[in-house]
């Protein structure tokens, strides 16, 4: 579980522990890693293992799986969730981008997530069955942020292509593509488009919520829930392919 240390990474952990599976987190900061398998084990996970890596690193990511790998004797599915969210404050026009913007979002999180797949796959294709979850967005969907567009189709059309590699050797690869989602980052979220819009953040949290069509936001328990039926065996039928995780998109069609 790569982001495993909060959002919809960790609520991902949370989901499948609660089903029985080993779960390793894998994340940046040692600190906020150990505070997430401390609350997993809270909860009653029955394996927990951290791992401090960063995914921009292809030897510290190769180090990772081999720690993985060696504590729980294989690797059964991985989660990529490693990247900053495109709320976070990255330019979307054009003349505030930069090469440099633009290329870190790429080595995070369409490199960073290949980096790992391309890990994992050995051990998933010489056992012939593997899962494999890219977390992606539905800005992959939308023209309304340049950068977050652009990473996220990158990562479903690597999705896609792994996905036509590996699934004759029993390893589906699938991408999910959420929205605005709760997490630990959305109050400040709220307060910040308040302030913009010069309004209170009641209002402004039901502007938010009212850019779905089940009326609010999901939360990361929700998206978790549908990355752990990507994770399993009942999932054999979806390859390749996305999956939104954000409440539904009104006024779209998508087929």
């Amino acid at each position: 579980m790569t982001g495993g240390s909060r959002g919809i990474g960790l609520a991902t952990a949370r989901a499948l522990s609660a089903e029985g599976v080993r779960v390793a987190l894998v994340a940046r900061d040692p600190d906020r890693l150990a505070d997430a398998a401390g609350s997993l084990r809270g909860s009653g996970a029955p394996d927990v293992l951290t791992v401090t890596a960063d995914s921009d690193d292809d030897a510290a990511v190769r180090a990772a799986v081999d720690t993985v790998a060696d504590r729980f004797g294989g690797v059964d599915v991985l989660v990529n969730a490693a990247a900053r969210p495109a709320s976070s404050g990255v330019p979307t026009g054009l003349g505030s981008i930069t090469d440099d913007v633009v290329r870190a979002e790429l080595e995070t999180k369409l490199l960073g997530y290949l980096r790992f797949a391309r890990a994992v796959a050995p051990l998933m294709t010489a056992q012939g069955w593997g899962r494999i979850v890219n977390v992606s967005g539905l800005n992959a969907r939308k023209s309304t942020s340049l950068v977050g567009s652009v990473r996220n189709v990158a990562v479903a059309s690597m999705t896609a292509a792994l996905a036509e590699e590996l699934g004759p050797h029993g390893v589906n690869v699938t991408v999910v593509h959420p929205g605005l989602t709760e997490t630990e980052r959305t109050a400040g979220l709220v307060q910040e488009r308040a302030d913009a819009l010069g309004t209170d953040p009641a209002t402004a949290r039901a502007a938010l919520d009212a850019t779905t069509t089940i009326g609010r936001i999901t939360t990361a328990a929700e998206v978790a829930d549908v990355i752990t039926f990507l994770c399993s065996p009942r999932s054999v039928a979806i390859n390749g392919d996305a999956v939104a995780a954000g409440g539904g998109t009104p006024g779209v069609t998508h087929y």
